[in-house]
């Protein structure tokens, strides 16, 4: 028996593979994505309608395009452009709006439905845990609006082909490489510029998240309007109220270049959005966003700061 034990002693043992990371940050996301399936399902919802309502509106497309091909080139390409241009605005407005709501109840959800104790539990950091949620707004909805913006706006442009053709328009479009890549380029940069501006109200949004015990629906939109009421009666000012307005509007006018009057003129009143409007400089030195990522950030900390203490409503 002894010679046998030494025997298997001798034995060479395989090594153990190493542990896998544990990648809490990483498990983190796919959390709050398995929990928040309208992340992916309000965007594709409403690509679905904004390509129905095209369907609809296609009808006459044929004649109404011989029309617009007797216009001026600029009204031209702005009549041609505004479905595409419509579409994709719906589907930026519905990432704000998708991601306000998931910043409203990413934090207070957990604490309502008392599963705080239970995530509290593992060995996840809650600067982890914030990092994670706000990844969503900042990060998951922009690149799942850009896929599916693109997605819609090429099934729009394949369902126009085949309408202009059955109704004998020839299609005559001169295509480009750069033509071809200056749509998603400037896609892009709207999506991420607009990101970094709302960048604060999403802070803000988690931060209540965090904080209220009840309603936080309204602890979030009543403060700011009754500030804005007060300082309007009181001082007969609308700083509040503009600088409210400026920062769910506003992005437009600080990452881009507004086109003038005579511009808007030459094209039926339609801004048209290209390379030659992006203005990355003048967004990266207004004092607004650095202040804006500032209060983002300090929200953001308030959030850890209250999760710590935080306890089931």
């Amino acid at each position: 028996m002894t010679l046998d034990a030494d025997a298997l002693d001798d034995m060479p043992r395989p090594e153990r593979a190493a542990p896998r990371p544990t990648r809490p940050f990483y498990w983190s996301v796919r959390r709050e994505l398995w929990e928040t399936r309208s992340v992916f399902i309000a965007p594709a919802a409403v690509g679905v309608i904004v390509f129905l309502g095209f369907l609809v509106s296609a009808i006459g497309m044929p004649h109404r395009r011989l029309h617009t091909l007797t216009l001026p080139p600029e009204k031209q390409a702005a009549l041609i452009n505004l479905p595409y241009d419509i579409g994709a605005a719906a589907l930026i407005g519905n990432m704000m709006i998708v991601g306000l709501f998931f910043c409203l109840a990413a934090l207070h959800g957990e604490r309502r439905d008392r599963t705080v104790l239970f995530w509290k539990s593992l060995p996840v950091p809650d600067l982890t845990t914030v990092l994670a949620k706000a990844t969503i707004p900042f990060l998951i909805l922009p690149a799942v609006t850009f896929v599916v913006v693109l997605i819609t706006q090429a099934l729009m442009y394949l369902a126009s082909c085949a309408i202009l053709a059955s109704g004998g328009v020839s299609i005559s479009t001169p295509w480009s490489f750069a033509t071809v890549l200056a749509g998603p380029v400037v896609l892009i940069y709207g999506l991420v510029t607009m990101t970094l501006w709302l960048a604060p109200l999403y802070g803000w949004v988690l931060l209540v998240s965090a904080w209220a015990r009840r309603a936080p629906f309204l602890w979030a939109v009543l403060p700011p309007l009754a500030v804005g009421l007060f300082e309007h009666m009181a001082f007969h000012r609308g700083y509040v109220s503009s600088l409210l307005l400026g920062r769910l509007t506003g992005g437009y006018e600080v990452a881009f270049i507004v086109p003038t009057k005579a511009a808007l003129k030459a094209s039926g009143g339609i801004p048209q959005i290209g390379l030659d409007k992006l203005d990355p400089g003048k967004f990266v030195s207004t004092p607004g966003l650095w202040i804006g990522l500032v209060v983002a950030a300090a929200c953001l900390a308030g959030c850890v700061w209250l999760r710590r203490r935080g306890e089931p409503t």
